[in-house]
């Protein structure tokens, strides 16, 4: 798919408050050790542990509430529209507040499934077309942890690293959005002194035809 934008950011946006609000009402809740497609929800071995975190070393709370999307829904459909995707979506999926902590990272990957949702539910049938990071924490606050994007797959004129490889410096104030379409490449480099809260959305629809 050939698209203008990568990525459309909204900088500084959301207030010191509703940021400081989400890290506190998360930081209240039971939080999980992230994992990626496959593992499921059961219990994994240790081996099963350590090749997960070759991937992703990071831990998450999962949040639902009808604030948190009231607030950042206006920003998807903005960037939606200005960055010409026009993409048609219907639902968000669950709010995954992410904690990168010291040497925690996520390695290259991409949001989108290769097949829309088997199971019961809205979500039935949908595949992921936009992903949306917050960031609630500063970029002052802590080092590392940084979100980079690998467009090489959708540009063949980009030759060499410094062109299809992009830093996401935009978002490093505090309260900052940036979307993008599920199926690009990026990760988050290990956080090397500090930690970063961010707010990870996937807004969901029928699958391209």
């Amino acid at each position: 798919m050939n698209l203008s934008n990568y990525y459309w950011y909204f900088s500084g946006v959301l207030t010191p408050k509703f940021c400081d609000d989400v890290i506190a009402y998360a930081n209240q809740q039971e939080e999980t050790m992230a994992r990626t497609g496959g593992y499921g929800d059961r219990k994994l071995s240790k081996d099963e542990v350590k090749d997960l975190k070759r991937k992703r070393n990071s831990d998450l709370v999962w949040l639902n509430d009808t604030w948190i999307y009231k607030e950042l829904h206006p920003y998807v459909h903005e960037a939606n529209a200005r960055a010409g995707w026009n993409f048609e979506w219907d639902r968000s999926e669950s709010c995954q507040f992410t904690k990168y902590k010291h040497n925690q990272y996520y390695d290259w990957h991409c949001d989108g499934w290769d097949k829309p949702y088997e199971k019961e539910g809205p979500d039935n049938g949908k595949i992921r077309k936009l992903s949306m990071t917050c960031q609630l924490t500063d970029g002052s606050e802590y080092t590392g942890g940084e979100l980079e994007f690998d467009f090489r797959n959708y540009d063949p004129h980009m030759r060499d690293e410094s062109q299809h490889l992009r830093r996401a410096k935009e978002i490093l104030p505090k309260g900052s959005i940036i979307v993008f379409p599920s199926f690009v490449w990026h990760r988050v480099k290990p956080v090397t002194a500090g930690t970063r809260y961010s707010l990870v959305v996937w807004h969901l629809g029928k699958p391209f035809k």
